[in-house]
């Protein structure tokens, strides 16, 4: 009967590997030592670190530090990583050693593998595929370089799609005018598309925001090393990398101007997830707002009507919910408790090294994908396709008494107050209790309390 298992060494002593593993003894400690959540490192990351692994190769063989047969063969090996083969030989828990070292190891165990097998001699893990590097400036370079391309790749244009799908919607809606509202009450007209205007800048703000805040994201640690002297790796090393990474991936990316800096914090990081939860803040209002909206369609506001995409409930025929503006509002929140995550990890930089990275990985790549997400699903299911029902709006215009404030500069506050709680009382249109209570005439009142005049805001004499 064949084993199952290979022995593999480390500095440690001798492990059993599984057979068909591409890993070797490190990742199999890391297994075995942090059986914790069963979550693994996003496939975005570790594409990322392969990435990462590919350029040094390149920066180390331009160097003259690393042989070509070997370097060609790390080269093609993360690239076969980074196009998504091999996402089983993964395995290790987020929440492992703190630098990231167990992931480190992981891939360059995986890349050593596989370009051994391409090169046809023994390609190190550790002498080769981790030449001039360190965990410690490996894994920092990774969050940073993950985290801003699933921004440009991802994020933006979910934004910028969301932002063009509102306005939009709001020139489709121009002419409609609608009872406003200030603490859930009724409130003075406005135009529906005044309203998803301001839902449409919220959305143009937070991509401006995000913008703002990559280019301290495109500060690397790599060439830092250990504790940030960049022990071990050739001083061209650092400048060289960021050029080819930046060739790469078209993303202006340079090494930090202190890789102490690098190592020891996450602040760009940091700086980065508090945008994303201002980001999940505005998504639940347009969210809420949406789900009042729709409210009903009998005993709510009744003002649009949301596509139906499901049944809403296993026991009530009929009921449609506004799942679309829930799970938005749900992905929010997971959002916002990521950030909190994140800034407590932040805060665990202690002398040269920050401990917490890869759970700061996985909560800023996991906040990332899901703002990216959710925006695209707001905008196509939700907000491209509700409808508007005008008749509601219409009847709620109609005898909204708020409108008499637009009399106010001509019969006095005290007056118009005395005709608002009149037509409140006898649930009347307003301007039929205006005609009774003021010298003004019909057509004068028409004009005054006109809804779409007065979502133009000034003073309507």
């Amino acid at each position: 009967m064949t084993k199952d298992y290979r022995i593999e060494k480390d500095s440690m002593g001798e492990m059993e590997v599984p057979a068909d593993a591409l890993y070797a003894a490190q990742t199999q400690r890391a297994i075995l030592n942090f059986p914790v959540s069963g979550l693994t490192m996003p496939p975005a990351f570790i594409k990322t670190v392969a990435l990462i692994k590919k350029t040094a190769a390149k920066a180390n063989m331009a160097l003259g530090e690393l042989d070509a047969n070997s370097g060609n063969a790390i080269i093609e090996a993360a690239q076969g990583i980074m196009d998504g083969q091999h996402q089983e030989q993964f395995p290790i828990d987020v929440f492992q050693t703190g630098s990231g070292t167990s992931t480190n190891m992981n891939v360059n165990e995986v890349i050593a593998t596989l370009a051994s097998r391409i090169a046809g001699v023994a390609v190190s893990a550790n002498d080769d595929v981790n030449m001039g590097q360190s965990s410690n400036d490996v894994i920092p370079t990774a969050i940073h370089v993950s985290a801003a391309l699933e921004c440009y790749q991802a994020l933006l244009p979910a934004l910028r799609h969301l932002a063009d799908t509102i306005e939009q919607k709001a020139v489709a809606l121009n002419d409609v005018t609608k009872t406003g509202r200030t603490h859930l009450m009724d409130a003075m007209p406005i135009g529906f598309s005044q309203e998803l205007g301001g839902w449409a800048l919220q959305i143009r703000n937070a991509a401006d925001r995000i913008q703002a805040t990559l280019p301290r994201v495109y500060k690397l640690a790599q060439g830092g090393t250990a504790v940030g002297t960049g022990i071990n790796a050739h001083p061209e090393f650092a400048a060289l990398f960021a050029r080819y990474l930046s060739e790469e991936t078209t993303l202006p990316f340079q090494p930090n101007s202190s890789f102490f800096e690098s190592l020891s914090c996450q602040d760009a990081i940091v700086e980065l997830s508090s945008q994303l939860k201002v980001i999940a803040v505005s998504l639940t209002k347009i969210a809420n707002d949406l789900r009042w909206m729709n409210s009903g369609p009998l005993a709510g506001l009744g003002e649009i009507e949301l596509p139906a995409l499901q049944p809403g409930s296993s026991i009530m025929p009929g009921k449609v919910n506004p799942v679309i503006p829930e799970a938005v509002a749900m992905a929010a929140a997971q959002v916002i408790g990521n950030d909190t995550t994140i800034t407590i990890a932040g805060q665990s930089g202690t002398f040269q090294l920050n401990v917490m990275l890869p759970v700061i990985a996985y909560n800023i790549l996991q906040s990332i994908e899901l703002i990216a997400n959710v925006s695209r699903l707001l905008a196509d299911k939700a907000i491209a396709g509700f409808t508007v029902r005008e008749d509601n709006l219409k009847v709620a215009l109609a005898k909204n008494p708020i409108l008499v404030t637009a009399l106010n500069p001509i019969i006095g506050y005290a007056r118009a107050a005395e005709i608002a709680k009149a037509a409140y009382k006898q649930g009347r249109p307003i301007i039929d209790v205006a005609v009774e209570m003021t010298d003004l005439n019909r057509v004068e009142l028409e004009k005054l309390l006109d809804p779409g005049h007065l979502t133009q805001g000034g003073i309507g004499h």
